[in-house]
């Protein structure tokens, strides 16, 4: 093993499913001492600032015929896959179902490579819907999935530090003691990533204005009888309905998909919305016993609701940022890289093993060219 002094120090800014995923892939390379600055971190209270606790989430790949983006979710789903295995490291984050989705506007998701994959004949499409797929996917328990990626980056030697980075150059002169201690630590920083989600927007020495919220409500309700899940979707129109079970027992319903909407609680009138779509989709989220003597109701539903939220998806024009730039180094050091993995929009998740590989290739690379130097 390599002395901590030979260590390259690296920070990672952020703390949601792309920062705690991509910190973990560094730490784990070998070679590195990371350390993860970030405002929240699983386990806080939920806020409006902490979008990753507020995600559905399941890895249904929207990339389609975006060869990079689905090479990227396909290497998540493979990790997450192997991770959901009975008897696997993490099979307590996630549960496999069978997933049904139904389109609205006849695109091709391309997902023929998920387990069990078969496209639905039209007879059985529900109303509206032109075409149709079921396959076998994951379902990840973000209250407890987000814990586990800390605790495994945790138990590989990586640390974490709470602090409000207001500019790039903080980090890069100050190191992470800056915010320990508040004062500067004499030891420089080899490199940045920076995956601060929708803080790229405002976060000095980053400032990027083609990154904006997309908001997302849900409604989380208490039915363990429901262990398969469905989405009906127009992603053109932003229409999106999805019925998403967790191994808790806890089931998602949602959602919306609304750009540049910033309002940070659940609109009353939207959750009835959301009950309403998801009933008509999904009839057997409503008790048994009720079922077994009537039609179930919206207020059927709402009466097993245990939580009401939203979050801000880190929507980017472009997609994900994935590159690298020089910044200027402490007095008497030269140019630190500062990686960029941020815009996953609401595919965080479902993009989060693949952009974090691609993250650590770009940071040996900027490393290796900096050597040679």
């Amino acid at each position: 093993m390599a002395s901590s002094n030979a260590l390259k120090k690296v920070v990672v800014i952020g703390a949601g499913v792309v920062g705690l995923t991509t910190a973990v892939k560094i730490q784990e390379k070998g070679g590195y001492n990371v350390t993860i600055i970030a405002e929240t971190f699983p386990g806080d209270p939920k806020t409006i600032k902490y979008t990753s606790l507020w995600a559905g989430a399941h890895h249904v790949s929207h990339a389609a015929n975006d060869a990079k983006q689905m090479a990227i979710d396909r290497e998540t789903f493979d990790v997450m896959w192997e991770l959901s295995a009975p008897g696997g490291p993490a099979e307590h984050c996630f549960l496999r179902v069978s997933q049904t989705d139904y389109l609205l506007d006849g695109r091709d998701e391309c997902l023929d490579w998920m387990p069990d994959f078969k496209k639905l004949p039209e007879d059985s499409l529900v109303h509206g819907a032109t075409a149709g797929s079921s396959f076998t996917t994951v379902n990840i328990d973000t209250p407890v999935y987000l814990p586990y990626l800390l605790a495994r980056f945790l138990s590989r030697g990586g640390t974490i530090v709470r602090g409000s980075v207001q500019h790039i150059s903080q980090v890069v002169e100050g190191g992470s003691n800056l915010f320990r201690h508040g004062r500067a630590d004499p030891e420089p920083v080899d490199a940045v990533i920076v995956c601060p989600g929708l803080g790229a927007r405002t976060l000095g020495g980053v400032e990027d204005k083609d990154v904006y919220p997309v908001r997302g409500q849900v409604a989380i309700v208490r039915a363990p009888w429901i262990r398969s899940g469905r989405t009906l979707s127009h992603l053109e129109q932003g229409l999106w309905t999805y019925v998403i079970p967790r191994r808790s027992g806890d089931v998602i319903l949602g959602g919306t998909k609304q750009d540049n909407d910033w309002y940070p609680a659940a609109r009353p009138e939207t959750t009835t919305d959301i009950i309403e779509r998801c009933l008509a989709l999904f009839p057997e989220i409503v008790p048994p016993a009720i079922r077994s003597e009537r039609e179930g109701t919206v207020e059927d539903v709402r009466a097993l609701i245990v939580e009401e939220g939203c979050g801000f998806r880190p929507q980017r024009k472009g997609g994900i940022r994935l590159d690298v730039e020089w910044i200027p180094g402490r007095e008497g050091q030269a140019k630190v890289p500062m990686v960029f993995n941020y815009g996953h929009g609401g595919g965080g998740y479902q993009s989060s093993w693949g952009s974090a590989s691609i993250a650590l290739e770009l940071l040996e690379k900027a490393l290796a060219t900096a050597s040679e130097s």
